[in-house]
């Protein structure tokens, strides 16, 4: 009897504390969808909380060099003890204001990790694996130890089901093919990396997964060499990859662009400007310049800027601002693509505080030049104010600054790239919907057959 009645006791105790807890189920967290491309919008849905609740929600991603990013947000529950990411502002935190995906673009390495970090996906067969947390009340820190009313993961993926990816070693020519799913013909894009070198495959998965063979070249470092030579920087070897890609049985020989990012948009531009061989149907080019010797080897681009070395600056950090090497815009015809001569549609992403390279400049200077040559109607601009260098698929974290690896010395700094994370971010996600619109338009006839997750 005494044991039913300490039973009865406990019950009735619990049921009390429950009750003044103004909570009598568990926060229920949901995101919608759970699994979707890299480059889709998700909703964040907290139910089950006390109304006018304070909550904090926190998003963590265990990268693939091992080291942890975080982001959050400061919420305040509605009457219905409902959170929604993309309806109600955040009040503070890494982001603040109505932002549906700010708990991905404010990342930043949690407090402590290695200086100068570039979040960037290697293995596109795996998922960005995002863990999404609520915490009851507003907090900034200490995530680690202190415990989650909810949590759940979401998966962001490069590449969609039925994409393939293949190894391309073909006369001479080294990097990775990427396949939408179905027989094609499909339009084909040659993409550029910059200057840092290596295979990144992570932008050519996502375009296949939006319909387009992707071609993703390695011209600067390979597996078997520490480095490349300098004829890999000449122009055959762009042609035969050019070649390889439009003669590919999958794919629209007419219909092949290129797409170059830092570096690679001025070998895109030179490519599309002097080439008898490469004809692209369209050119995009982001964070690039024209200026660069064209009687000389692309590779001479970097001994142009080796010339102008006492004119790079520091920030307060002691971080390397390059963008001064290629300046002023030299009015020599010598010295820059003729941009007059591109006969196919061109669009230029910039960023208005890129600390790396004039891009702004430059395509100021471009336009004039295609003023002058009648073929002005061929360029769009898009200018971002607050952007950098990066300028990324969207939601991918905005990185001001980075570790960069110069080749030549074997020695390695830290870039400031520029931007500020909010209009860094918006920039990403304008420009990627208009990158997708411009390629739409230029090389995809017909129906718009993006696979899906």
């Amino acid at each position: 009897c005494v044991k039913i009645k300490t039973l009865i006791s406990i019950i009735i105790f619990l049921a009390i504390k429950r009750r003044m807890s103004g909570n009598s189920v568990c926060p229920l967290l949901d995101i919608v969808p759970r699994r979707g491309l890299a480059d889709e919008k998700f909703k964040i849905i907290v139910k089950n909380l006390s109304p006018g609740q304070p909550v904090t929600l926190h998003s963590l991603i265990h990268s693939e060099d091992n080291d942890f990013w975080e982001a959050f947000g400061h919420y305040v529950s509605d009457a219905k003890g409902t959170v929604k990411v993309a309806e109600m502002e955040s009040l503070g935190g890494s982001f603040e204001g109505v932002e549906p995906m700010g708990l991905l673009w404010s990342m930043k390495p949690v407090p402590g990790s290695r200086p100068g970090l570039r979040f960037r996906k290697k293995d596109v067969h795996n998922p960005v694996a995002v863990r999404i947390s609520v915490y009851a009340g507003h907090i900034s820190n200490g995530f680690k130890e202190k415990p989650a009313l909810a949590y759940t993961i979401t998966e962001r993926w490069y590449i969609a089901p039925g994409v393939s990816r293949v190894d391309v070693k073909n006369n001479g020519i080294r990097g990775t093919l990427f396949l939408p799913p179905g027989p094609g013909p499909f339009p084909g894009i040659l993409d550029l990396w910059g200057g840092g070198g290596g295979l990144v495959e992570y932008r050519s998965a996502l375009l296949a997964s939006h319909g387009y063979a992707t071609l993703v070249l390695e011209y600067f470092f390979n597996k078997d060499k520490e480095e490349t030579s300098g004829e890999d920087l000449g122009n055959k070897y762009f042609e035969a990859a050019f070649t390889f890609l439009k003669e590919h049985p999958q794919v629209a020989s007419d219909r092949v662009a290129l797409l170059g990012l830092s570096f690679g948009t001025s070998v895109a531009l030179g490519m599309a400007a002097y080439s008898t061989v490469i004809c692209p149907a369209c050119l995009v080019c982001i964070s690039g310049s024209h200026i660069h010797p064209v009687k000389d080897s692309l590779s001479d681009v970097f001994s142009k800027m080796g010339k102008n070395i006492h004119k790079t600056r520091y920030d307060e950090n002691n971080y390397i601002i390059w963008r001064d090497l290629l300046l002023p815009i030299p009015t020599d015809p010598d010295q820059k693509v003729d941009v007059g001569k591109i006969k196919c549609p061109l669009l230029m992403v910039v960023g208005e505080d890129d600390q790396n390279w004039p891009s702004a400049e430059s395509a100021e200077d471009m336009g004039k030049m295609m003023e002058n040559a009648g073929n002005r109607h061929l360029l769009t601009l898009l200018s971002y104010p607050g952007t950098g260098h990066l300028i990324e698929p969207p939601y991918s974290p905005h990185v001001r600054s980075s570790n960069f690896m110069i080749a030549q010395e074997k020695k390695k700094v830290i870039v400031l790239w520029g931007g500020e994370t909010k209009l860094h971010s918006y920039a990403q996600e304008d420009s990627w919907q208009k990158i997708l619109k411009f390629l739409k338009q230029h090389l995809y006839h017909g129906s718009d057959a993006t696979p899906k997750l």
